[in-house]
């Protein structure tokens, strides 16, 4: 007759399976997975990077063999170092240095892209909370976003009779656009359950807005602000090269009429490298709010 295991039996085990000993006073703690894979991962993230920018630069290198007139790293490299020497020299409207043209551009972009944020976050949200709103405003979006930026300049100048002030507007036309159509996305997302809640606590518009409409739609919110503030610094190196006068663009146009070519690419590097700043800021809050709607 087999006999019945009781609780004093030892556990049968597998063949294959151990029993880790048990830790002692003086034992080690085991290391920590997770901040290992994160030291992993950043080490492999830096040098898949460097295996990126090693590749373009040999392929400039290539390309300097057969377009001799395109300056080399090398030569590149050596007239952006004297350009970052004295960033911020002013020696005339025509010899400014690369902080103060890059200063001026900054300036315009961002009074520009407040402008869009104070007119369009809130014309957004309208639109996305009302479907009559919607109804009546997406034509009109619809007609005026596909417009090139440049087309803009010339009503604005008309407008204006200033050609900084004109390159501000032109921003606004450019960033406004992204800013609403993300903004409406995300109140037109607004969870039921968060609508009906709101209903049986009687909240009022300025209640609702506050606790529910807003928070829902932040996270929209942050990534049209992403979008439109890499739209507006393309826009704006464009827009000064028509325009003339102080900014990074205009910077770059004037570098080429001198047959300055390692000036216009050290220029372009500095844009690039000012272009991946913004676009890390705005990623950053981006995920500063994902983890606030986690944690809430």
């Amino acid at each position: 007759m087999a006999r019945t295991p009781t609780q004093l039996d030892p556990p049968v085990l597998h063949p294959e399976v151990r029993i880790a000993p048990a830790a002692g006073p003086g034992s080690q703690p085991p290391p920590d997975p997770i901040g290992g894979s994160l030291l992993r991962n950043a080490a492999g993230s830096v040098a898949w990077g460097l295996v990126g920018v090693a590749v373009l630069v040999g392929i400039w290198q290539f390309g300097t063999l057969k377009v001799p007139d395109l300056p080399t790293p090398w030569r590149t490299l050596t007239e952006l170092r004297q350009q970052l020497a004295s960033p911020f020299h002013n020696n005339g409207p025509n010899d400014k240095g690369i902080g103060l043209l890059l200063f001026s551009s900054l300036t315009r972009v961002f009074l520009g892209f407040s402008l869009a944020c104070v007119l369009g976050i809130p014309f957004g949200l309208a639109v996305g909370a009302s479907k009559r709103a919607w109804k009546a405003a997406n034509p009109v979006i619809q007609l005026l976003r596909p417009v090139s930026p440049l087309a803009w300049f010339p009503i604005w100048l008309v407008v204006f009779k200033d050609a900084p002030k004109a390159s501000v507007w032109v921003i606004f036309m450019t960033t406004v656009w992204p800013i609403v159509l993300n903004t409406a996305s995300g109140a037109a997302m607004v969870p039921r359950d968060h609508r009906n809640v709101a209903r049986v606590f009687r909240f009022g518009r300025g209640a609702y807005l506050r606790h529910v409409l807003i928070p829902d739609a932040l996270p929209q919110i942050i990534t049209g602000l992403r979008v439109s503030m890499g739209v507006a610094w393309m826009v704006i190196v464009a827009v000064e090269m028509l325009s003339g006068g102080v900014g990074i663009g205009f910077g770059v146009w004037e570098a080429y009429n001198a047959s300055n070519h390692a000036k216009v690419i050290s220029s372009i590097l500095v844009i690039g490298v000012t272009g991946l700043l913004l676009d890390w800021v705005f990623l950053r809050l981006a995920k500063a709010v994902t983890v606030e709607e986690v944690h809430a």
